[in-house]
């Protein structure tokens, strides 16, 4: 099973919520929790230690310090987990860490799980956006506006492992999911995701001007991950229409 090891005994929350940042298309779960904890300043409170992820170490720019490559930050004033990896994770991985976590958490707050849709768009139109939920989450996502899916389709990769287990165990979830650009990291697609959903789900507004910037530059330094996502559909957290099955 694993566990999950707290660095930061100073730092209380409550009923958390947690937004999940696992590598998918256009990347856009990870670039909007790795903003979500840089704008907000969140800290390193957690290593993630579940079975099935990927037993190696990462390290930045700059700093000599190793760390896990999932992790948890919390910003205690928000009450807010942001679930940080710099690794693909594969299904049967995420399952294990659905239950490594909610073992850890006791199945309170709200999970909030990312993905992107593949679809090409113009050049700066809006991407669009809709919410899933189970167990309450649809009433959270109906109270700020967030649509409800104009097709029918199903989320697959880690996300959708963690989506699944959340249905099965009946806790609160919500699943957003934003039209992203499949070949490359879409910045503005995580900011969308940040300004139109995270933000009214958790009541904060979340600057995305850095983001959309930045987007040349973000692109360019994400592309190898990107790429790499995009060779390997299991570990790739996507959305799909169901209609090509059909």
């Amino acid at each position: 099973m694993g566990d999950i090891e707290v660095l930061r005994d100073d730092v209380s929350l409550d009923d958390p919520t947690l937004v999940e940042g696992l590598p998918g298309v256009g990347l856009v779960g990870k670039l909007a929790t790795d903003h979500l904890a840089e704008t907000f300043e969140m800290v390193h409170y957690a290593n993630v230690h579940c079975e099935g992820l990927p037993p190696v170490a990462t390290y930045e720019g700059d700093d000599r310090e190793l760390v896990t490559p999932v992790r948890l930050y919390a910003d205690q004033e928000r009450d807010l987990l942001a679930l940080r990896s710099d690794v693909p994770v594969t299904p049967p991985a995420a399952l294990e860490f659905a239950e490594c976590l909610s073992a850890w958490d006791g199945g309170g707050g709200t999970h909030v799980y990312l993905s992107g849709i593949g679809r090409k768009r113009e050049e700066g139109t809006t991407p669009a956006m809709y919410g899933v939920g189970t167990a309450g989450g649809s009433d959270s996502l109906a109270t700020v506006g967030i649509e409800s899916p104009e097709e029918s389709g199903l989320v697959s990769g880690p996300t959708g492992a963690l989506l699944n287990h959340a249905v099965r165990t009946d806790r609160t979830a919500v699943g957003l999911i934003v039209e992203a650009t499949p070949q490359f990291p879409d910045p503005e697609a995580a900011a969308h995701l940040l300004q139109e959903g995270i933000g009214p789900l958790v009541g904060t507004t979340v600057p995305v001007a850095e983001l959309t910037d930045r987007a040349a530059e973000i692109r360019s330094a994400k592309r190898r991950l990107a790429r790499q996502m995009q060779e390997a559909d299991e570990t790739s957290s996507q959305a799909r229409p169901l209609g090509m099955y059909q």
